[in-house]
């Protein structure tokens, strides 16, 4: 007897690449990056600002930039630019901490098959313009120091850029975006926490470690209150600045230790809550005014021409515009192969590539890095030159592309936005509910019935004598 033929086991089904999100985390995306359009457009105003000052007034922009104070024996006497990237950018890291804890556990990052994608393309990302930088300053002789400039990306300066070309991405487009910027901010802060340590204090290091326990404890608790927290997040601040490590991982440490998931009759978790208080705090005041004092560089015709004959400033502006472009879109091209994805079938290749080119905008952090990499002022100069000159290119590039696909993306953005039957959820949210298509038959009756008395009215008037024939 032959033995019977087994039942051939069906293939997965493919997972959907930039597919819709649910509603929730639509919602908190949508009130998230609002913030961070109107942060990111305060933050071109700045960088504007700071460029107009240093290169009519530059005395006066030195003489504020170079301005001590604070107590000198807790180490903290510092410039006035030093406040601002070691103290205002511990704000934006604490929000990055927070923004990244809520997508590992409850955002796109939670699951590990859906993860794969963002996180593989902000790899890559990162790792082709460091290898386009590190090429560039080999074959032209200059200095690898800054390989890790081109690396990071500006979530605010990019939706800024969006903000003034009026185009409003698809959801999917903009959470593709997010998780990007949210891994880059991640490998950003590992950079420099690794790479950009020198002498390590482990006496404050110690106590930094002891108040970041504290805060942990102080959480789990759910002791309540600013004024407990604000005085011990300055204390673990003040510790480790005086560690040697960067300022700014403490920002993060405290970021990640937030809960964001929620609870039964909760509608935010404690996370979301702070991260809704201090994101505006963040993108409307702490980064702004760190790119005022770090985004003001001598643009003279020699400097902006000097850029494309320097290897290293040369190896940022191609690391921003071609590494990351690249990087992205080869990282997410492939990642979609090995992983059996599909592309969402209302988008298109081309939509990614648009997307990976504005990921091409480094600005905070690129800044940033460009300050620690190098020593010679006249180089960290030169280097803050080609970031706004990559950025500008790669703003420039994208906004192009992103124009050629605006009437696809306004007609996705009003078909995600239809509420037709007015019950304050999107009708694409509402398919599989029987009560919204109760509604919507009640509508289209409404309307027939309208329909009918018009027609009835149409018909009373052709039948009158005097009527047009």
């Amino acid at each position: 007897m032959a033995a019977p033929t087994p039942t051939p086991t069906p293939p997965s089904p493919r997972r959907t690449f930039l597919g819709r999100q649910s509603l929730p985390e639509r919602n908190f995306l949508t009130d998230a990056l609002r913030t961070e359009t109107v942060g990111g457009v305060i933050l071109l105003v700045a960088a504007v600002a700071a460029l107009i000052w240093a290169n009519t007034f530059g005395s006066s922009y030195t003489t504020v930039s170079h301005f001590h104070f604070g107590p000198e024996v807790l180490g903290l006497h510092l410039s006035v630019a030093h406040w601002a990237a070691d103290g205002l950018l511990a704000i934006f890291f604490f929000v990055a901490g927070v923004e990244l804890k809520r997508e590992l556990v409850a955002g796109e990052l939670r699951d590990p098959k859906a993860a794969a994608l963002p996180v593989v393309a902000a790899l890559c990302g990162m790792a082709v313009p460091a290898v386009v930088y590190t090429l560039v300053t080999v074959l032209g002789s200059g200095s690898t120091s800054g390989w890790a400039v081109p690396t990071a990306t500006d979530i605010a300066f990019a939706l800024a850029v969006l903000a003034v070309i009026g185009t409003s991405l698809p959801s999917a487009l903009r959470a593709f975006l997010l998780t990007l910027a949210v891994v880059d901010d991640l490998f950003a802060i590992l950079i420099i926490a690794v790479f950009f340590t020198e002498n390590i204090n482990f006496v404050a290091l110690i106590g930094a470690f002891v108040g970041l326990a504290v805060f942990y404890l102080l959480l789990r608790l759910n002791v309540r209150g600013w004024y407990v927290y604000v005085p011990l997040a300055l204390v673990i601040w003040g510790l480790m600045y005086n560690s040697g490590i960067h300022a700014t991982i403490a920002g993060v440490a405290m970021g990640l230790m937030l809960r964001c998931t929620r609870r039964d009759g909760e509608e935010r978790s404690p996370g979301e809550r702070v991260e809704h208080l201090i994101r505006p705090l963040s993108a409307g005041f702490a980064v702004p005014l760190f790119a005022l004092f770090s985004a003001g560089v001598s643009l003279s015709g020699g400097a902006v021409a000097g850029v494309f004959t320097r290897p290293e400033t040369l190896g940022v502006v191609l690391g921003l515009v071609v590494g990351k472009t690249v990087g992205i879109f080869g990282g997410t091209w492939l990642a979609t192969r090995f992983t059996r994805a599909e592309l969402n079938k209302e988008l298109a290749w081309a939509d990614v590539f648009a997307v990976a080119s504005l990921a091409g905008i480094g600005f905070t952090v690129s800044l940033l890095i460009g300050e620690l990499a190098f020593t010679d002022a006249d180089m960290i100069n030169e280097i803050k030159a080609s970031v706004l000159l990559g950025s500008l290119i790669a703003a420039v590039l994208s906004g192009v592309l992103l124009k050629l696909r605006v009437r696809r993306y306004r007609a996705l953005t009003d078909a995600e936005e239809l509420d037709e039957d007015e019950s304050g959820v999107p009708d694409v949210y509402e398919q599989d509910d029987p009560e919204y298509h109760l509604r919507m038959a009640a509508i289209h009756e409404k309307k027939a019935a309208e329909h009918r008395r018009l027609a009835q009215l149409a018909g009373a008037a052709s039948n009158k004598p005097d009527s047009p024939a």
